[in-house]
């Protein structure tokens, strides 16, 4: 456990002493909070990295912990939520830099004034994810046996996911006419988006040599990217769900940093100790909890949904699947004796 988890612990530790002396007792425990809040929230994003980086070699698992590292904390928790203040507020860089860095609660409110662009985006982006899993009629392990077969019978096509979605976002867009362009502009790029990675994904087999069992060269980095894209969307609630906890952004990118450190360190060890081979369910109960995560975004565009409940319910799914797993694989063993 230290070989894998050591490192954020030690990470952990530094980050709070830092945020003790420079800013208080109360920006320490901000930072753990911040950290837990990380954790909670992306703990599905690690079983899904996990499904993808156990088929990169050794080359491309190093590179997802150190180039994909400094993209995780400075691309997707500092860079890519000023980016959507730009794009949403229609600012400058400088002026948004300046404001998140002397001017955070300015800056809080520009990112709370892109919440719809930002809740439809990511809710529509994570939906679909999590409809295709449960739609695709090519799967055979079942944790919810009846629910999951029947949806199975339901889906048989690639296009039924996003066109849901694009229905959903399109009746949510209408409902909430106030941001009513965006909510739909924002929803349907996040449709497209995941639908277009998806595509991409199933083609990696083919450019994959017949009998090659990890991705290298072109898919291996298209692979890199999808991970990196991931992240991305499941950073959303995270940036925004900190924002009730601190306006000091840069104690934000520190906390969340250090939660994506403990992020990678679990995705790491699942893929080393072969954690979703043992524990079938554990795909399924991460897809859950997507579902729930995306239900959440997209419901925050008529209501504000505690950052407590999307979380506990999500780390509440996992939790059950891998009770199941662990009750799978006890009666499996218990066969074989």
């Amino acid at each position: 456990m230290l070989r894998y988890f050591g490192f954020s612990g030690f990470i952990t530790v530094a980050a709070v002493l830092v945020a003790l002396f420079a800013l208080g007792p109360g920006a320490a425990a901000a930072t753990l909070v911040l950290i837990a809040i990380e954790v909670a929230f992306s703990i599905d994003n690690a079983v899904i990295n996990a499904k993808v980086l156990e088929r990169l070699s050794a080359f491309w698992q190093h590179l997802f912990l150190t180039v994909g590292m400094l993209i995780a904390i400075v691309g997707m928790r500092f860079v890519f939520p000023i980016l959507i203040v730009m794009v949403t507020a229609h600012l400058p860089w400088a002026t948004v830099i300046g404001d998140a860095l002397h001017h955070p609660a300015v800056y809080g409110r520009h990112l709370q004034e892109a919440h719809a662009a930002i809740a439809a985006f990511g809710g529509s982006f994570l939906l679909t994810l999590a409809l295709y899993f449960l739609f695709d009629d090519a799967r055979q392990v079942h944790w919810l046996k009846t629910f999951e077969r029947t949806l199975q019978k339901v889906g048989g096509t690639i296009w039924l996911p996003p066109l849901l979605v694009a229905i959903t976002v399109s009746l949510a867009a209408r409902f909430v006419p106030d941001h009513g362009d965006t909510i739909l502009r924002a929803g349907l790029i996040g449709v497209a988006s995941y639908t277009a990675i998806k595509l991409f994904i199933d083609s990696l087999g083919r450019l994959t040599p017949s009998g090659q069992k990890t991705y290298s060269g072109w898919p291996a980095f298209l692979a890199f990217m999808y991970l990196q894209l991931l992240d991305a969307a499941f950073s959303f609630d995270g940036v925004l769900g900190a924002f009730a906890i601190t306006n000091k952004v840069l104690l934000i990118v520190l906390g969340l940093s250090v939660g994506a450190f403990w992020v990678r360190s679990l995705t790491v060890y699942m893929v080393r100790k072969g954690t979703l081979n043992d524990y079938k369910y554990l795909e399924h109960g991460a897809h859950y909890a997507i579902l729930v995560l995306a239900v959440a975004l997209l419901s925050s565009l008529f209501f504000d949904v505690p950052d407590v409940i999307t979380g506990v319910s999500g780390l509440g799914v996992i939790l059950a699947s891998f009770l199941s797993s662990r009750e799978a694989l006890h009666t499996k063993n218990a066969r074989q004796v």
